[in-house]
C-alpha cells in the first residue's frame, strides 16, 4: 500500500467522494429505521424437555425404572453436556443441555437424533409408561401476554372467543406463535356411589365396556352401487351430555338408565393442574411470540391495532388486559440508550473542539478542527447501521452498548488525521499536501492500530459459550465501527479537512516550543534517564494491580432495569393446588392494596411462561405459585420490595418465598449452588445435609435449601395376596376402585366438534374425601359379588421422597441459597467452594461436590473467553511484527498492553463495581486499545531514527509530537464512556476502561520511552 494514497485518491476525484458521502449518509439513515429492535440478542437455547408418565408409580420407580435408561442414551447424545431429570409420583422430567460448543445450525439435527434414539429404547421401559413426549422450544419468549376475562359468560364461552382472539393474532405481521395459558380442561362426569353400584352387581369394568361400545367410531361397510358408493352409519355414539346421561345399562335382569343411579355433569378438571390469574381475577393467558430476527416495536404497533380491533369486537361482560408489554420496555430502553448514544456523541465533539481547536498564542477556539471530526461521526454511524442491516445486526442492549463503546475509539483516527493536518498547516504546507501528509505518515500504523483494537475484542466472537454468544455484539458492532471509521479517516476527513481548514496567517513557529511542552519534555528526560526506577515502579504497580483484583466482588450479570419483580412461592412438596392457590389469593390481597403497584399476574400450580429471554423458567407443580408484579415506577420498585419480603416473612411461615428482579445474560436459578451427586440416594441426602448445614453458617447466605424438598404422605394398601386371589380380587381391579373413590377414572371420551372431552367415572363428593369411605370401597370378586377394600387389605400411611432429581446417570441433589442484598452472589459462592474442600477430602467413593449456578456458568464463561485470548494475542502479535519489522520493538509494544489492569483494578475498587463477565470483555479489550496508541508512538520513532535524527532526540521528539493525539484519542474513548457508568449492566465495563485506559495511556508516554531506551542502550 506504500504506491497508493487513499487521501491523494479523493482529492483527486472530489465529485465521486461528495456521491459516496451522500449515499453513505442516505442508506445508513435508512438502514436504521429499517433495524429490528429487540430487548435482547439472540441465542439458541441449548436445551430439550421429555417428559414420562407412568401412573401410579413412586418417585424412587420413576427414577430408577424410567429415568435412569433414558438418562443414558440421552447421555450418548451427540454435543451432551448435562442430563438431569427431576421424577415424581407418576411422572419424569428430564432436561438435556447441550454444550455450548455445539454449533446452533446443527440443534435441530440434534434434537431429531435425540426423539430416534429415545423412541428406539421406548419398548425396554415398563409396561404402563405414557410417552415419551418432548419440547425443543421451551426457549420461546412471549414477549407480549394478554388476559382474558368475562363477567356473565361461562368458562367455554370464555375460552371459545379466546380461540377466534388467537386466530386474529396469528395473521399479524411479525407474529411467530400464540399460545393460551391457563386453559381447563373440559370433563364429563358420572358421579355414582361404589356401594350403588355394588348393590345392582355393576363393575366398573362392565360400565367401561358398555359406554364404549355404545361410544365407539368402527368402520360399518360400504355398499357398492352401479353408480355410486352408499356408506352406513350405525348410530349410538353420544352427541350430548343428555343421551350419555340416558345411556341404557343391564343390572341383573333389569335395564336401568345411567342417570337413575348417577349424576351425570359436565365441568372441568377438579382440582385443576394450572391457572392463570391478573390483578386477582382468573383469566385465559394469550402469550405471543416474535419471529426470529423481528422489531419487537413494531410488533408492539401491529399489536396495537390489532386489540383495537378485538375490543370492537368484545361481547359486553369481557375484558382484555395486557398482563406483559414487552414493546413498551424494550421502548423505554432503546430510547434511554440514544439518551446515552447523545450524551456520547456531545462529549466526543466537546473534546474534539476544544482539544483540537485550543490555542494560546492568542488564546482562541478554532472550530473547524472539531468540526471536521464531528462531520465524520454521523458518516461512521452511517456506515455501522448499513453493516448491522447487511449483518443482521438488531438494536438490543448489547449492540447499543457496542455503539457506546465503539463512539469513544472511532474518532481516534480522525483525530489523528486532523491533528496531523492542522500541525503542517501550521508548519507552512499547503492543504492539499497538508491532508496526503497524514495517510504517507500515519495511515498504515493507524490501520494496524485499528485491527489490533478490533482484535482485542476477538474473544467474545470466539467464545463457545451461551454467555459469549450472548454478548457477540460487542465484537461485531465495535470491529465493524472500527474499521469504517479508517476508512472515513483516510477518505473522506482529508476531503472535508481540505475545504474546511484554513492556513494559518502570520510568522510560522514551532508549536512544541510551549512551557507545557518543554515540561513534559524535561519529565520525559528524567523517565529515561532513571529508566530502570521507571521500569520498576511500573512492574510493581502491574503486580500490585494484578492482586488487587483478589478483593474485588466477582459478578456473572447484573440484574436487568426491568421494573417486574419476580415472586415464588413454595409450599411443602406434596400440598394440594386448592392450598397453593389460597396462597395467592393471600398475597394478592396484600398487592390490591399497595399504592404503588400498578398490576400482578398470577401463575398457580405452574411457573410463569418465558415473557423475557433470560427467565428462569419452572414446569407445572401444584405447590408453586409464580406472580409478576408491576409497579409503576423505579422508585416504586424499590419501595415496595422490602415491604413485600417483610410481609412474606410475617405471614407466610410455612412457605418457602423469594422475591428476585429479572436477571441479564444466560437464565441462572440461584446466586448460590452445589450439587452432590452419587449412585446412592441415602448417603447423597447425607452429605447434602452436611453442605445445607455449612452454607448456613455464612453471614451472607439466606435461605438455604435443596430441590429434593420434603418427603410425602403415602397411603400403601398392604393386599393380603392369598385372600384376594380366594375371592378372585386382583390389585389391578383394588387399584382401579381406588382410582374412582379418590380422583375419578376416566372411562371414555365426548366427541364434540373438534373437543374430545374425557367422561370420568367417579364418586360423590361426599364419598370422595374420607379415608373411611376408600377402606370400604366396593371390589369386584371373580364370582359377580363385592367386598369392601378393607376385607383383602390394610391402609398404612407411609412417607416417601416426593421429588427425586438426578444428574448424568447419579442421585443429585443441589443445595440453593440466596445472598444477603449489598454483596455479589459469585463472591460468596466462590468462597464457600474453598470452604468446602475439607468435606470432599472425606466424601465417599463415588460422591462429589460440585459448584453450580452463578459462579459455575460464570467460571465456564470466563473460560471460553480465555480459550481465545492466545489467538487474539497470537494476531496482536502478527499485525505488530508485520508493521514494525522486528522481534525487539514488537515486544516492546506488547509488554504494555496488560498495563491497562492497573487503572482497571484501581478504578473497581474505588467505584465499587464488581469485576463480572462483561467487566472482563472490558478488561481484554484494553490490551489492543492501549497497544494501538504504543505502536503508533514506536512506528514515530523508528520514522525519526530513519531520518537522521540521534536515537534520544527521537524517542524525546516523538513522544512530545505523538503525545497529543494519543492523549485526544484516550480522553475521547474515556469520556465517551460516562453515560455508559449509570448502566447497571455496562457500568462495570465502562469503569474498567475507563481506568485502564487513564493509567495505561499516562505510561505509555513515560515507561515506553524508558523501556526503549534501556532495550536499545540508548543515552543522552
Amino acid at each position: 500500500m506504500k504506491n497508493i494514497n487513499l487521501s491523494r485518491w479523493a482529492l483527486e476525484n472530489q465529485p465521486m467522494v461528495r456521491f459516496l458521502l451522500a449515499v453513505f449518509l442516505f442508506a445508513g439513515v435508512f438502514a436504521y429505521f429499517a433495524l429490528g429492535q429487540e430487548e435482547d440478542p439472540p441465542f439458541v437455547f441449548r436445551g430439550m424437555v421429555v417428559r414420562v408418565y407412568w401412573p401410579g408409580a413412586s418417585s424412587m420407580q420413576m427414577a430408577q425404572q424410567v429415568a435412569d435408561p433414558i438418562e443414558k442414551v440421552l447421555q450418548e447424545v451427540p454435543y451432551a453436556n448435562k442430563v438431569r431429570s427431576y421424577s415424581k409420583p407418576g411422572e419424569t422430567v428430564i432436561f438435556l443441555l447441550l454444550k455450548d460448543s455445539a454449533p446452533p445450525k446443527q440443534i435441530p439435527d440434534v434434537w431429531y437424533t435425540t426423539r430416534k434414539r429415545v423412541n428406539d429404547m421406548a419398548f425396554s421401559l415398563p409396561r404402563g409408561v405414557i410417552g415419551p413426549f418432548y419440547n425443543d422450544e421451551f426457549g420461546d419468549t412471549f414477549g407480549v401476554m394478554l388476559g382474558f376475562s368475562a363477567d356473565g359468560f361461562n368458562y367455554a364461552e370464555l375460552k371459545d372467543f379466546v380461540r377466534q382472539v388467537r386466530q386474529e393474532l396469528l395473521q399479524v405481521p411479525d407474529v411467530a406463535k400464540v399460545e393460551m395459558f391457563g386453559l381447563q380442561s373440559e370433563k364429563v362426569f358420572v358421579d355414582i356411589s361404589h356401594r350403588k353400584l355394588a348393590e345392582l352387581g355393576i363393575s366398573a369394568s362392565q360400565l367401561i365396556h358398555d359406554l364404549n361400545a355404545q361410544n365407539a367410531v368402527v368402520d360399518q361397510g360400504v355398499l357398492s352401487l352401479e353408480d355410486q358408493k352408499v356408506w352406513s352409519r350405525v348410530q349410538g355414539q353420544f352427541s350430548s351430555v343428555d343421551e350419555l346421561a340416558n345411556m341404557p345399562i343391564r343390572a341383573g335382569k333389569n335395564t336401568i338408565l345411567l342417570k337413575d343411579i348417577g349424576v351425570v355433569s359436565r365441568g372441568y378438571q377438579d382440582p385443576p393442574v394450572t391457572k392463570v390469574r391478573f390483578n386477582g381475577k382468573e383469566v385465559i393467558g394469550v402469550g405471543i411470540s416474535m419471529v426470529n430476527g423481528g422489531d419487537i416495536i413494531r410488533l408492539g404497533e401491529n399489536l396495537d391495532k390489532a386489540e383495537r380491533r378485538i375490543l370492537e369486537a368484545l361481547p359486553q361482560g369481557i375484558q382484555m388486559a395486557r398482563m406483559t408489554d414487552q414493546p413498551r420496555s424494550v421502548k423505554s430502553s432503546v430510547d434511554e440508550f440514544i439518551k446515552v448514544l447523545i450524551e456520547a456523541i456531545v462529549i466526543v465533539l466537546a473534546v474534539s473542539f476544544v482539544s483540537l481547536g485550543l490555542h494560546t498564542k492568542p488564546f482562541r477556539v478554532d472550530i473547524r478542527p472539531g468540526l471536521v471530526v464531528a462531520l465524520t461521526i454521523p458518516l461512521v454511524l452511517a456506515l455501522t447501521f448499513l453493516s448491522m442491516k447487511f449483518f443482521n445486526i438488531n438494536l438490543h442492549k448489547i449492540s447499543l452498548g457496542a455503539l457506546i463503546i465503539a463512539l469513544g475509539l472511532l474518532v481516534d483516527d480522525a483525530i489523528i488525521a486532523v491533528e496531523m493536518m492542522v500541525r503542517k498547516l501550521e508548519e507552512g504546507y499547503s492543504r492539499f499536501d497538508s491532508a496526503i501528509f497524514a495517510y504517507d505518515s500515519t495511515a498504515i500504523p493507524m490501520l494496524t492500530g485499528t485491527l489490533i483494537t478490533a482484535a482485542g475484542f476477538l474473544p467474545i466472537a470466539l467464545a463457545k459459550s451461551s454467555a459469549g454468544e450472548y454478548t457477540f455484539s460487542i465484537f461485531a458492532v465495535t470491529s465493524l465501527a472500527l474499521i469504517l471509521s479508517w476508512f472515513v479517516a483516510v477518505i473522506f476527513v482529508p476531503y472535508i479537512g481540505y475545504w474546511l481548514l484554513k492556513k494559518p496567517t502570520g510568522e510560522q513557529h514551532e508549536v512544541f516550543d510551549t512551557p507545557f511542552y518543554m515540561g513534559f519534555r524535561k519529565l520525559i528526560e528524567g523517565c529515561i534517564n532513571h529508566r530502570w526506577l521507571t521500569i520498576g515502579v511500573t512492574v510493581a504497580a502491574f503486580v500490585l494491580g494484578g492482586y488487587s483484583f483478589k478483593f474485588i466482588e466477582q459478578q456473572f450479570f447484573p440484574d436487568s432495569n426491568r421494573l417486574e419483580v419476580m415472586v415464588n412461592l413454595w409450599l411443602p412438596e406434596g400440598s394440594s393446588y386448592y392450598e397453593s392457590e389460597a396462597q395467592a389469593k393471600k398475597l394478592e390481597a396484600w398487592l390490591a392494596q399497595q399504592p404503588e403497584i400498578e398490576s400482578y399476574s398470577t401463575f398457580v400450580g405452574n411457573g410463569a411462561p418465558r415473557f423475557y429471554l433470560s427467565l428462569d423458567q419452572k414446569f407445572v407443580q401444584s405447590n408453586l405459585v409464580e406472580l409478576i408484579v408491576y409497579p409503576k415506577s423505579f422508585k416504586d420498585r424499590e419501595a415496595i420490595r422490602p415491604r413485600m419480603v417483610a410481609y412474606l416473612e410475617e405471614n407466610f411461615p410455612d412457605v418457602r418465598h423469594r422475591t428476585t428482579l429479572l436477571p441479564n445474560g444466560p437464565p441462572v436459578a440461584y446466586p448460590i449452588q452445589f450439587v452432590v451427586r452419587g449412585p446412592d440416594p441415602f448417603v447423597v441426602r447425607a452429605v447434602a445435609d452436611e453442605v445445607k448445614k455449612a452454607i448456613s453458617t455464612s453471614e451472607y447466605v439466606r435461605g438455604a435449601h435443596d430441590n429434593w424438598n420434603e418427603n410425602i404422605k403415602v397411603m400403601k394398601m398392604n393386599v393380603d395376596q392369598a385372600r384376594a386371589r380366594a375371592l378372585g380380587v386382583t390389585s389391578e381391579s383394588i387399584a382401579q376402585s381406588s382410582q374412582v373413590v379418590l380422583s375419578g377414572a376416566i372411562i371414555g371420551q365426548y366427541r364434540e366438534n373438534n373437543r374430545l372431552i374425557d367422561i370420568v367415572l367417579r364418586n360423590p363428593e361426599d364419598e370422595r374425601s374420607s379415608l373411611e369411605e376408600l377402606q370400604n370401597a366396593m371390589v369386584p370378586t371373580s364370582n359377580g359379588k363385592f367386598v369392601p377394600l378393607s376385607q383383602v387389605g390394610k391402609l398404612d400411611i407411609t412417607f416417601e421422597p416426593g421429588v427425586i432429581w438426578r444428574e448424568n446417570g447419579d442421585f443429585a441433589i443441589t443445595v440453593k441459597a440466596d445472598v444477603v442484598s449489598g454483596i455479589q452472589g459469585t463472591t460468596v459462592a466462590l468462597a464457600l467452594n474453598k470452604a468446602l474442600e475439607p468435606m470432599r477430602a472425606q466424601l465417599p467413593l463415588g460422591v462429589k461436590i460440585n459448584l453450580d449456578g452463578l459462579a459455575a456458568d460464570s467460571g465456564d464463561a470466563q473460560k471460553s473467553i480465555l480459550a481465545n485470548v492466545p489467538l487474539m494475542l497470537f494476531i496482536v502479535m502478527t499485525l505488530l511484527m508485520m508493521q514494525l519489522k522486528s522481534f525487539g520493538r514488537t515486544l516492546l509494544v506488547y509488554l504494555t498492553g496488560p498495563l491497562g489492569i492497573i487503572g482497571a483494578a484501581l478504578a473497581l475498587l474505588l467505584s465499587g463495581k464488581p469485576f463480572g463477565f462483561v467487566a472482563q470483555l472490558g478488561v481484554i479489550a484494553l490490551f489492543g486499545m492501549i497497544i494501538r496508541n504504543s505502536v503508533i508512538l514506536i512506528d514515530q520513532i523508528e520514522q525519526d531514527r530513519a531520518a537522521g535524527v540521534s536515537p534520544f532526540e527521537a524517542i524525546v521528539g516523538s513522544t512530545i509530537r505523538r503525545s497529543r493525539p494519543i492523549l485526544l484519542t484516550a480522553a475521547a474513548a474515556v469520556l465517551a464512556m460516562i453515560p455508559l457508568m449509570r448502566s447497571q449492566f455496562w457500568g462495570p465495563m465502562a469503569v474498567a476502561i475507563m481506568g485502564g485506559l487513564i493509567v495505561a495511556t499516562l505510561l505509555t508516554l513515560f515507561f515506553l520511552p524508558a523501556l526503549y531506551a534501556a532495550a536499545y542502550k540508548i543515552r543522552k
